[in-house]
């Protein structure tokens, strides 16, 4: 299936490693211009030169105002950005007693806040154009909280809300907004959780992880010609883990 992407400007936050590499892999393989952007300038510019990406950018996105320069960078360099994809690094574990201050604030930052500033920062243009695709990566904690891992469960249970009220401002001009929420999938954040594998796929009725190219495939086809009429819509890449409707 040709999804209509050759020639569409991409960025995608978050993308050295792990699903947002995945998901950018996945668009430049579609024919998009992809930039990607994360905090290690090395890393970014080895991970850009491996996919084929158009645009390597070294950001700290937990830093105020960084997201939005990012998006204003790649749109200066690759002349717009048609799809923004907003993808942060896990949160560290800890129940709501161990959580410092700084902690929920740094990250509030880097799930909340950065995920407002790319989308007030890419929408305008988008708007303008009547067209364009944003999709949040979120994670299936958004909807059913998993132990320990209290900041993600919380803030981005929030932009859940933020999907679905956003995506009724900006869909008459064209612009479709959706979150994706993955599960337990093969990356090094797995093990950074010190999650045991056998356990967790005892759990997840497919009996195994997601692969990172599964929600490559299912971003690609939410920010595609085809997808125009999915808006608003957070989707699990579970493997049938989730028990809620």
């Amino acid at each position: 299936m040709d999804l209509g992407l050759k020639g569409r400007r991409a960025l995608v936050l978050g993308a050295s490693a792990g699903l947002g590499f995945a998901i950018a892999s996945e668009l430049v393989r579609e024919g998009a211009r992809v930039a990607i952007c994360s905090r290690s300038e090395e890393r970014i510019r080895a991970a850009a030169a491996n996919m084929g990406a158009a645009l390597g950018v070294a950001a700290d996105l937990s830093v105020p105002g960084a997201t939005r320069t990012v998006v204003e960078q790649v749109r200066e360099a690759l002349g717009g950005v048609d799809i923004l994809v907003v993808n942060t690094g896990g949160p560290p574990k800890g129940s709501i007693l161990e959580i410092s201050d700084a902690q929920w604030q740094e990250n509030f930052q880097s799930l909340w806040m950065g995920a407002v500033e790319g989308i007030r920062a890419a929408a305008p243009a988008m708007k303008e154009r009547r067209w364009g695709r944003i999709i949040l990566v979120t994670s299936a904690s958004a909807r059913e909280p998993m132990p320990g891992l209290t900041i993600s469960s919380g803030l981005r249970a929030g932009l859940m809300g933020l999907t679905k009220i956003v995506s009724s401002e900006l869909a008459e001009h064209g612009v479709t907004l959706n979150a994706v929420l993955p599960s337990f999938f093969a990356t090094e954040r797995l093990k950074e959780l010190g999650i045991d594998e056998d356990r967790i796929t005892s759990q997840i009725p497919a009996r195994r992880l997601g692969r990172p190219a599964e929600l490559g495939a299912l971003v690609a086809f939410l920010a595609s010609e085809q997808a125009a009429f999915i808006t608003g819509q957070s989707i699990a890449a579970d493997g049938g883990w989730m028990r809620g409707f």
